[in-house]
């Protein structure tokens, strides 16, 4: 990860969040944890809920990058957060905590999930933050673009970001920042 000196015109790193099932499939748990790679090359910060499944597929991904992850927590301790997040933030809110992973997100990327996902999907749409699906959605006619791979879906999610901010036009390309 880069140092604030390094980032271009000493802008914050773009942040991503990346929510999904705790209960994730072996599909899931592969494109989280390619996506969390691929967002960690560009420098992106990986936003999750902290826990297992989807959240552990991205942060590792992430991580093994070398990049900085971020979990913010449903419970008050630190140290239930799985081990691949750098940053873990209590909040002792429960599920009330799904409405900071989407906050702290300038896109988001939902892999899979069930109810808890839908509910951040709803949160990052009344918001404005651009929300695409990589895998099965968790629930059908949700009207969201299918990212398809998880190098198309940091893209995507990166140019999101950068458009949220006013750095790019719409429709721009979210490219890396770091070469693989």
């Amino acid at each position: 990860m880069t140092g604030p000196s390094e980032w271009p015109r000493g802008d914050r790193p773009l942040r991503v969040s990346v929510v999904g099932g705790a209960g994730a499939t072996d599909e899931e748990l592969r494109l989280a944890r390619e996506l969390g790679a691929a967002l960690a090359r560009a420098d992106a910060v990986v936003v999750c809920g902290g826990y297992g499944g989807v959240m552990e597929g991205v942060a590792r991904g992430a991580r093994e990058e070398g990049g900085l992850t971020v979990g913010i927590l449903k419970g008050v301790e630190a140290g239930d957060a799985n081990p691949w997040i750098t940053l873990p933030i209590p909040t002792g809110m429960g599920d009330a905590r799904n409405a900071l992973v989407v906050r702290a997100g300038e896109s988001m990327v939902a892999v899979g999930g069930s109810w808890g996902t839908l509910s951040e999907i709803a949160m990052a749409l009344k918001a404005g933050l651009a929300v695409g699906t990589l895998g099965t959605p968790p629930a059908p006619g949700l009207g969201l673009p299918d990212l398809g791979t998880p190098e198309k879906a940091a893209e995507w999610a990166l140019a999101r970001a950068r458009e949220r901010r006013g750095e790019m036009p719409p429709g721009g390309s979210g490219l890396s920042r770091r070469p693989r």
